[in-house]
C-alpha cells in the first residue's frame, strides 16, 4: 500500500520540520554575558618575578611584572641582553621594556594569556618603532602557588618564573 502525500501535507510536515530546526537552533544559544569574567581568585593582584643569580649567567632573560584583574591581565616585560640584536636606541645597552594587555584563562594547570603588545599606557601599539607589534600570547604551566607567590614555567622556556604577590586586587567585573 502505497501513501501518497497532498500538496498541503508536503508543505505543512515541511513547515514543522523547518520549525522544529529553528527552535532547536534557538534554544542551543545562549548570549554573551555583559560582564567580563570573575578569571581565577588566586591570581588577582599584581605580581613581580625578582632577579635571581642565574639570570646573571644567562645571555638574555625578561623579568615579569603581572596584573590580573578578573580575566585580564596586564603585563610588563623586562628584558636584558648581553647581545646587541638591533639599534642601540632600542636596546638601549642590553635593557628594554615591552609592554601587553589582554585576557587569560587557566584550564587544568595552563595559564593561556592571549592579547596585544601596548605602550607604556597600555594603549595598543601601531606598527613601526623599536618593539614588537600585534599577538602577545603566551602559554604557561602552573607549578606551584600559595597565597603570596605563583610559580609558573613557559612552555617554550626551561627555567620557572617565580612570580611574588606586591598588592591583592578584588575582582570587580565591569561591563564590556
Amino acid at each position: 500500500m502505497q501513501m501518497k502525500l497532498s500538496a498541503l501535507n508536503y508543505i505543512s510536515l515541511l513547515f514543522i520540520l523547518v520549525l522544529g530546526t529553528w527552535l532547536l537552533a534557538l534554544s542551543s544559544c545562549s548570549p554573551n554575558s555583559n560582564l567580563q569574567g570573575k578569571g581565577q581568585d588566586y591570581l588577582q593582584g599584581e605580581w613581580e618575578q625578582r632577579q635571581e643569580a642565574v639570570h646573571s649567567k644567562l645571555l638574555n632573560y625578561t623579568l615579569y611584572h603581572y596584573k590580573f584583574t578578573c580575566d585580564s591581565f596586564y603585563v610588563t616585560l623586562q628584558s636584558f641582553s648581553k647581545v646587541n640584536y638591533g639599534a642601540d636606541t632600542c636596546m638601549n645597552k642590553g635593557h628594554w621594556v615591552e609592554y601587553a594587555k589582554g585576557r587569560y584563562e587557566q584550564q587544568h594547570d595552563t595559564l593561556m594569556v592571549k592579547g596585544f603588545f601596548c605602550d607604556s599606557k597600555f594603549k595598543i601599539r601601531n606598527e613601526g618603532g623599536c618593539f614588537r607589534v600585534g599577538v602577545y600570547e603566551e602559554l604557561f604551566k602552573v607549578t606551584n602557588h600559595t597565597d603570596t607567590s605563583v610559580q609558573i614555567r613557559n612552555t617554550a622556556d626551561v627555567l620557572p618564573i617565580n612570580l611574588h604577590l606586591m598588592k591583592r586586587i578584588t575582582c570587580n567585573p565591569k561591563p564590556l
